[in-house]
């Protein structure tokens, strides 16, 4: 049967509508395409630039030279590792551990080294798989030789750590008969120590061995047991649908981790700083 008249032309008038907006559909379908952001992968491959976050005075990790300008330690030389596997240069910028995870957010740096994976870190940004797996323990006073945490548990000794840390939780939970002070940085709590204010200074490990190596005299680093508190430390990254960044760091994670070449970067970086290795710990492993 013949289609009448009036339809035929409601068809034709429809058809063009429609092939008036596929241009414009095209147009949008473009736009959108052009607002999603660059994936970090695409970015450091393109400018060959990978930014990291440094940061002053956290041995064994990150060491500044006031002279000179040049920073070093073990993170400054697996960053310049992993730059290499993006034919990239390294990029320094100054920061601290938690505006680091800010840093990232805000897209200022592509890679923030020795991160603990934290509930609320992880919010915001995301993580590696372990750089390593770092150990709790303490300095303690001349006379003192702590094996334990049952050791530290005696009302007659004087815990300090740095307040808000996880030496604090830690103090808390596994020292709480104790008497147990806060101090707002590590080096307070160094003095503490020295000064014979202090009976023991909750550390982990690296941490520890970076005091011992810049005030010999407080040594040795004595790693805690029963229970034995170690946390992961990873690498962060901005949190982003590109997966492809963080599979080619966990990638160079499980190579270097595999080969011991973890390890000689942290010996090598606590030996920068004083730090032999016999008075590292038989049973610290990286």
């Amino acid at each position: 049967m013949t289609q009448p008249v009036e339809t035929r032309g409601l068809n034709r008038r429809g058809l063009a509508l429609a092939a008036g907006f596929l241009p414009l559909l095209g147009f949008v379908g473009s736009a959108q395409a052009e607002t999603v952001p660059e994936s970090t992968f695409d970015r450091v491959r393109r400018t060959k630039v990978l930014r990291i976050a440094v940061l002053p005075g956290e041995l064994p990790y990150f060491q500044k030279d006031l002279v000179t300008g040049e920073w070093s330690g073990a993170c400054i030389s697996m960053a310049q590792d992993v730059a290499k596997v993006f034919d990239a240069h390294l990029e320094y910028i100054e920061s601290t551990y938690g505006n680091s995870v800010l840093d990232l957010q805000s897209n200022k740096i592509d890679l923030a080294f020795s991160l603990n994976p934290t509930p609320a870190r992880a919010l915001s940004i995301s993580f590696t798989r372990p750089m390593i797996i770092h150990p709790f323990g303490c300095l303690a006073k001349k006379g003192l030789s702590p094996k334990t945490w049952d050791d530290l548990n005696n009302p007659d000794l004087t815990i300090v750590f740095d307040l808000g840390s996880l030496h604090e939780t830690a103090a808390r939970r596994y020292c709480p008969k104790a008497q147990l002070v806060g101090y707002k940085t590590r080096d307070e709590c160094t003095l503490a120590l020295q000064s014979g204010r202090a009976d023991a200074h909750i550390q982990a490990a690296l941490l520890g061995l970076a005091t011992v190596g810049k005030n010999p005299a407080l040594g040795p680093y004595y790693l805690l047991t029963n229970p034995t508190v170690a946390l992961p430390s990873c690498l962060g990254l901005q949190r982003e649908p590109d997966t492809r960044f963080r599979e080619v760091i966990d990638a160079w994670l499980d190579m270097n981790r595999g080969t011991g070449q973890l390890r000689e970067w942290m010996l090598d970086g606590l030996s920068k700083f004083g730090v032999t290795r016999d008075q590292v710990p038989p049973g610290l492993s990286f």
